[in-house]
């Protein structure tokens, strides 16, 4: 019996195209989830596991939350907000380049308040703004919601990454395992 092993469930949402399977591909090592430019790439809820000294990690990367215009983008959206409720922290996967919160963000914070689940906010693309404009967003969403961390990353660049996996592993609850 090993003692002191947290693992958890942990769901990606965000926005299509901010990089949440990029940023799934990067923690993981090897690309599991499609990444393109083309909008909702991500149909389904893929999952990814990440072993460590002392937890499992079990990712749900989510489809992109979008206007939908077909029954697919409907039911897509409702994966999306049905995999969050289940899940024990919710990351929430923002651009760096928004200068406000957008209507779809909004949608997703609503979601997230709604669930009052932990919640870790990703910025992700924060290679492509300056340092004022990055902290400026993270006030806008630290006044909406009470997460319990802010991650500035940039996958392109590797940055802040493995303080994604610090941050979870801090915030996942202790369970029992035989090994």
């Amino acid at each position: 019996m090993k003692e002191n092993f947290k693992s958890g469930f942990i769901s990606i949402v965000g926005r299509t195209n901010v990089g949440k399977s990029s940023i799934l591909n990067t923690l993981l090592g090897e690309k599991i989830a499609a990444i393109c430019n083309k909008p909702q790439t991500t149909r389904t809820a893929i999952r990814g596991i990440i072993n460590r000294r002392n937890s499992q990690i079990i990712f749900i990367d989510t489809p992109g939350i979008h206007k939908p215009k077909s029954k697919l983008g409907d039911a897509m959206i409702e994966t999306s907000f049905d995999v969050a409720k289940d899940a024990d922290i919710i990351l929430f996967v923002t651009e760096a380049t928004s200068k406000e919160i957008g209507k779809g963000d909004r949608i997703i914070l609503e979601k997230i308040k709604e669930s009052k689940k932990k919640a870790i906010l990703i910025i992700n693309k924060i290679d492509l703004v300056k340092k004022e404009e990055l902290l400026s967003l993270i006030e806008l969403y630290k006044d909406e919601y009470d997460f319990i961390s802010v991650i500035p990353v940039s996958v392109l660049k590797k940055q802040n990454l493995e303080e994604i996996l610090i941050e979870i592993e801090k915030n996942l609850n202790y369970r029992s395992c035989i090994l």
